[in-house]
């Protein structure tokens, strides 16, 4: 595990501890077991307010016949139980034996939420997950958007454009918002298109000496690619860290990426 420290600026405070994980299904690399209990006890020991997560089984009747201890709820239902009170999925891919997209778990109230469509090819079924959140009292709705792109470039910048036109249309300038999940952008294409049109910061590349880059995190035994992002607007970075290696190696292929933010005194009712 990896992290940083950021000095908080001034007139910012309500601390929010937000991460983004690809879980692939609840299955280990390769799909050597089924981790999805493993999973949720790891992420209860992290304890966010909000995660982001892709790669959610909704539903999988084969896994439910092949594995007795899989569980009787959605995926995300079952990582959020008696912990996270407000849930979102957003389905994206359909078969006929389930189904599988992005959630977001959050302890807050989940005023609104909308899944679009961002499928570039027939076969690559994307989408982004995107919800109104009451993060408390003190802080104002707080847009959160969930995603998982192409694995292709040409489709990545589609999809890019496609966020940033949602946001523009339906996210005031000034409104805080939080996206994360996994971009597959390892070129770093993103960065461009988010933090220049959107005034978004890249939690991990926040410094002191400017932007630097995201951070890698795959696979999760030894990242080299980096693939997961967190980009924030209306927020100062405290901390971040990279969870990888055992245990985390054992339960996905992907790291995870974790932040603890500071509400600007701007954005405080």
């Amino acid at each position: 595990m990896s992290g940083m420290n950021i000095p908080a600026a001034s007139g910012a405070h309500a601390v929010l501890h937000v991460a983004t994980y690809n879980i692939h299904k609840g299955f280990s690399q390769f799909n050597r077991r089924m981790m999805v209990h493993e999973l949720r006890e790891r992420l209860r020991q992290l304890a966010p307010d909000i995660v982001f997560l892709q790669e959610v089984q909704g539903l999988h009747l084969g896994h439910a016949e092949r594995h007795s201890d899989w569980p009787e709820q959605s995926q995300h239902e079952f990582l959020a139980d008696q912990v996270w009170e407000n849930t979102a999925y957003g389905r994206n891919v359909v078969y006929d034996h389930g189904h599988h997209g992005n959630a977001i778990l959050s302890r807050f109230p989940i005023l609104m939420t909308h899944n679009q469509d961002v499928t570039q090819l027939r076969f690559e079924r994307r989408g982004m997950l995107h919800c109104v959140i009451a993060a408390s009292q003190s802080t104002p709705q707080v847009h959160c958007v969930c995603v998982h792109l192409s694995l292709f470039g040409r489709s990545r910048r589609k999809q890019m454009e496609a966020l940033a036109e949602r946001l523009e249309d339906w996210v005031p300038p000034d409104a805080p918002l939080i996206i994360a999940g996994d971009f597959n952008d390892w070129r770093n294409r993103a960065d461009s298109l988010l933090i220049d049109r959107l005034g978004l910061t890249e939690v991990f590349g926040a410094t002191d000496n400017g932007s630097g880059p995201p951070p890698r995190s795959f696979p999760s035994t030894l990242p080299f690619l980096r693939l997961d992002r967190i980009y924030v607007r209306g927020f100062s970075i405290k901390r971040t860290e990279v969870h990888f290696g055992a245990p985390w190696s054992r339960i996905s292929d992907h790291a995870a990426l974790s932040a603890h933010l500071l509400a600007n005194q701007s954005n405080q009712s």
